[in-house]
């Protein structure tokens, strides 16, 4: 029998209980641990890598800091990150999770009926991975007037396709450098210099998208991988083999700051 570990990332003791009670009635599950905030959750998931995250994304204490980023924020650092299982009180949020590409979304107090309809779904997936020997096709986001479908296996490559009135365009989501902001539409730039404008907003394509593409600006988001200079007297980003100047501001110079401290953490040489 396929055993998951979990941890559970919640600022409620009496919500983190009612989880850790109600999964205890699963011999499938494995608790590791609690945190209650942001950073403790992160430090727990790159500590010991579960397979399953339990992640309340509507904390009764803001100052936790818990929400969808968090998400964002595991795939800096993993190709595949644990399957996110969602737990909160409201159903509101439902759509904003599907788009971070969360497992499961769970209204608390989470019943065992529920966590058991997610455990059947991992050990049924499981079990097709394990049977299937056909080769994996590349993943895609599918954007049109409408909808956005989202993968929720970002470790593939990413495709996007750009749909309109049966015309659909698909982009490598590596050969993009930047989003720029158009009123409500976006214009998107290839690394080849060319641009394709899609009918969504600059905001619709963060919330989809993580990383390596980062907001710095109200009018554009941008792909890190391109980032060749970055002046912070001036407040520019240069890109790669291009003339292109990305202006930052300082609603969004903390992501900045967060490049360049990545920038840092690789294999780096500072002179």
């Amino acid at each position: 029998m396929k055993k998951y570990s979990y941890i559970i990332v919640d600022d409620d003791a009496e919500s983190i209980l009612k989880t850790k009670t109600t999964a205890a009635g699963f011999s499938e599950l494995s608790f590791i641990a609690s945190a209650s905030n942001f950073q403790d959750g992160l430090n727990l998931v790159l500590e010991y890598k579960p397979e399953l995250v339990f992640l309340e994304i509507d904390p009764k204490n803001t100052s936790s800091q818990l929400s969808l980023t968090f998400i964002s924020e595991l795939h800096r650092f993993f190709q595949e990150i644990p399957k996110i299982i969602v737990t909160t009180k409201l159903k509101d949020k439902a759509f904003d999770a599907i788009q971070y590409g969360v497992y499961d979304y769970l209204l608390k107090p989470v019943l065992p009926i529920d966590l058991r309809k997610t455990i059947l779904k991992l050990n049924k997936a499981n079990l097709e991975l394990k049977n299937t020997s056909l080769q994996q096709e590349p993943v895609s986001i599918v954007i049109d007037n409408d909808r956005a479908e989202i993968p929720q296996n970002l470790e593939r490559p990413l495709t996007i396709c750009i749909k309109s009135y049966g015309d659909y365009r698909y982009l490598n989501a590596e050969d993009i450098c930047y989003f720029q902001a158009d009123n409500n539409s976006t214009d998107i730039y290839l690394n080849t210099g060319e641009m394709i404008t899609a009918f969504k907003t600059l905001k619709h394509f963060e919330s989809v998208l993580t990383y390596p593409f980062i907001r710095i600006h109200n009018s554009y988001v941008i792909n890190r991988n391109y980032i060749s200079r970055i002046h912070s007297g001036n407040s520019i980003c240069y890109l790669k083999n291009s003339s292109k100047k990305i202006p930052f501001s300082k609603t969004y110079k903390a992501n900045v700051d967060q490049i360049i401290a990545d920038f840092a953490a690789g294999n780096y040489l500072e002179i």
